[in-house]
């Protein structure tokens, strides 16, 4: 299956987030470390967040941590949790929305040795499975916050092969107490790098 070599487009993320989530499944996301090596994950599953949704950063209104998710679309909106670990989102909406979409798990392709060394571990599926994991295996940080996808050079996300709608699963989100009625997680059905399914898991052909 050949995979893309262009930009997502920002009309791309000037959608809202549950359109925009799904339709981020099978994208290739690139990192260029200060080295120059390169690597890259095909996106697996993934969680949208909106303004008006009390699960999200931006429910408060703006603050100096959620700045990055008020501004335009396609940046990159990472954030430290728990003390332990980062996690980055794509801002998507119009500028000052407030939304975005979590990166939750992807499929490493590119520099698999590096990540493993980031890592800490071999295990193919304990690379990327995961947001905070992603992030460790990608070298990605608070320094990462507010990079613009379509003209940096760190990290950007290829078309790849989009995802059809009956190859997707839908469900809750994991690990929130409020809007958890929204079917707003997304991930590719069958697939082993996908994150460990929790209560409130998805349900195939529910989108």
């Amino acid at each position: 299956m050949s995979r893309s070599t262009r930009r997502l487009p920002r009309s791309f993320f000037a959608r809202p987030s549950p359109e925009v989530g799904p339709d981020l499944l099978g994208r290739i996301l690139v990192r260029r470390l200060g080295d120059g090596r390169l690597l890259s994950a095909r996106i697996v599953e993934t969680e949208a967040y909106q303004e008006d949704d009390p699960a999200s950063h931006s429910y408060r209104g703006r603050t100096n941590r959620t700045e990055v998710m008020f501004g335009p679309p396609g940046h990159l909106y990472v954030y430290f949790t728990y003390g332990m670990h980062h996690c980055m989102n794509v801002v998507t909406g119009s500028d000052g929305e407030g939304s975005a979409v979590l990166l939750r798990a992807a499929e490493p392709l590119q520099g698999v040795e590096e990540m493993a060394r980031r890592r800490g571990t071999d295990h193919p599926r304990a690379l990327c499975s995961g947001p905070g994991r992603l992030c460790q295996a990608l070298g990605i940080a608070r320094q990462e916050n507010g990079l613009d996808l379509m003209r940096g050079q760190e990290l950007w996300l290829l078309e790849g092969s989009p995802v059809l709608p009956s190859g997707i699963d839908v469900g809750s989100r994991v690990g929130i107490r409020s809007g958890t009625e929204h079917p707003w997680r997304f991930s590719v059905h069958g697939d082993r790098f996908v994150s460990r399914v929790r209560a409130g898991g998805p349900v195939r052909g529910s989108r």
